[in-house]
């Protein structure tokens, strides 16, 4: 700090500008007035029992984990296949298929939603829960292949030859010896898919429909006519959930094994 200070100032503006938002939400959640104010006015936890109590958001936060869960194994299922066939298949094009499994985060999701909604929705009439599920899971695939495929490239094939020279065969060889290479990546992109499909706005404010809103989407209505701490309470909620899970994967497994380094 003293041989470098102008770093170790640009470093505490740096955390000052990414924490202090969240910490300005959780001191809001913690007021006792009435109306979203900083500083709070005194310390309470009533907004935190409103938010629980508060049953648009629980059937919301149902539906988020629900669809995120569902997004999230459909495009493992999708993307894991496709990340081997690009990394180890002789498929012709194999870069045409890659690029066309990333173009997902390259259009627009107000494109995307808006052609699900057209195409799904009112085509096949769809219901909006799987037209989420599906949506999110068109989304999420890019992650999938690229996060799977980054930690397949690392692996040795090698390893795979030599399980089929000893005599396993191709389904064999995949679960005894691929798919334990591959665990780490496919926990690492499960995990960036669900949080990213938990958190999305832009497409699922376009396929929600009555009784089937996701949590993030219930809280952007809720602050368009309601001006009280409730949606810090909530937010400060998500955050220690999310804290918590850190937590717990670090203590069981270790961010070293997830990410695969």
């Amino acid at each position: 700090m003293r041989r470098r200070p102008l770093l170790t100032a640009l470093c505490a503006l740096a955390y000052l500008f990414m924490l202090g938002p969240i910490l300005l939400v959780v001191a809001v959640a913690f007021s006792g007035g009435d109306t979203i104010h900083f500083p709070p006015e005194g310390l309470s936890l009533k907004w935190f029992g409103k938010a629980l109590s508060q049953h648009s958001f629980t059937s919301a936060l149902g539906t988020s984990v629900l669809v995120a869960t569902g997004a999230t194994l459909l495009a493992l299922l999708v993307g894991v296949p496709l990340a081997l066939a690009v990394q180890r298949g002789r498929l012709p094009g194999r870069r045409v298929i890659e690029a066309l499994c990333l173009s997902p985060i390259v259009v627009p999701e107000l494109v995307v939603g808006l052609a699900l909604y057209q195409q799904l929705m009112v085509g096949l009439r769809v219901t909006a829960l799987g037209t989420l599920m599906i949506g999110h899971a068109v989304l999420l695939i890019p992650y999938a292949v690229r996060v799977t495929g980054a930690s397949l490239a690392m692996a040795d094939p090698m390893l795979e030859e030599a399980a089929r020279g000893l005599g396993a065969g191709p389904v064999t060889a995949f679960f005894r010896v691929t798919l334990p290479v591959l665990a780490p990546g496919i926990l690492s992109a499960g995990l960036l898919s669900f949080i990213t499909s938990f958190n999305n706005v832009p497409l699922s404010l376009l396929l929600t429909g009555p009784g089937t809103t996701t949590l993030p989407v219930e809280m952007l209505h809720y602050v368009e006519f309601s001006f009280d701490p409730v949606v810090a309470a909530v937010s400060t909620l998500l955050l220690a959930l999310t804290v918590a899970v850190a937590v717990v994967t670090e203590r069981l497994i270790g961010f070293n094994k997830v990410f695969g380094r």
